[in-house]
């Protein structure tokens, strides 16, 4: 067996930037084959470059809104590589921020919705179908929930929405994964240090109205932690993990 057909295969979406992106890099790293997927190409040609000439990345942009693309996107690795170990399913919008719930136009609204949660539930879908007709059976789908997921920011009505349905959809599928050995767990991130969170280090909106500078932490540390979850045996599971920057505005009352 050649070194390539004894890697494991991962598809990361939202893998063009941020913490896709670090959690593909760290996959390469550790002698998986990764396909990275995302709307744009040249960030994904970027994450590739970064994993070196001895990585197996694959760029594949896809729009994960789009059941054709996603279609596309799963067959494409399927051709490749024969196989699917892991789905990290990661890539999300914030959408428009500090719009009030009365303000917020409908079509930003159903933009989150499209792009968090019918999105991962298309590459979910799609993954599921691989995993349960392939030989040996089974895999593994992380989902990227959020401290969202828990407790909402201030005029965040989409993104805290779509991250509370992450956490169902979780749960459903993996219950439903368990007659196919498809293990499903959630990840929920606080304050990763990334383009999207950058206005962290600025100061943003607390509960009581007032703005704050808030902690962040290495995207590297979710990396690794996803990667920890990623290389258990499937008879194990993480159904849900928190990893946050330790003093962020989370615990208790601020």
């Amino acid at each position: 067996m050649n070194a390539s057909a004894a890697r494991k295969t991962a598809v990361v979406t939202g893998a063009g930037s941020g913490i896709g992106r670090s959690v593909a890099l760290t996959l390469a790293a550790a002698g998986w084959s990764v396909a990275v997927a995302g709307r744009r190409p040249e960030p994904l040609e970027e994450t590739a470059a970064l994993a070196g000439p001895d990585a197996d990345v694959l760029p594949l942009p896809t729009d994960v809104t789009s059941p054709d693309e996603v279609a596309a996107l799963f067959e494409a690795v399927r051709e490749r590589y024969g196989r699917l170990d892991l789905l990290f399913n990661n890539a999300g919008t914030f959408g428009p921020g500090g719009v009030a719930v009365e303000d917020l136009a409908y079509e930003a609204w159903r933009h989150v919705v499209d792009t968090n949660l019918n999105g991962a539930f298309l590459c979910a879908q799609a993954a599921f179908r691989q995993m349960k007709e392939q030989d040996p059976q089974g895999g593994r789908i992380i989902n990227n929930g959020s401290i969202s997921a828990h407790v909402p920011r201030p005029n965040s009505v989409a993104y805290t929405a779509t991250k509370h349905a992450m956490t169902g959809l979780t749960k459903a599928l993996s219950l439903d994964g368990r007659p196919y050995r498809i293990a499903v767990g959630q990840i929920d991130i606080g304050n990763a240090a990334t383009e999207m969170t950058a206005r962290m280090r600025t100061g943003v909106p607390q509960a009581n109205g007032e703005l704050a500078v808030e902690p962040v932490m290495d995207a590297a540390d979710v990396a690794r932690t996803v990667l920890h979850m990623a290389e258990l045996p499937l008879e194990a599971n993480v159904q849900f993990a928190t990893v946050m920057a330790t003093t962020m505005p989370y615990i208790g009352r601020g």
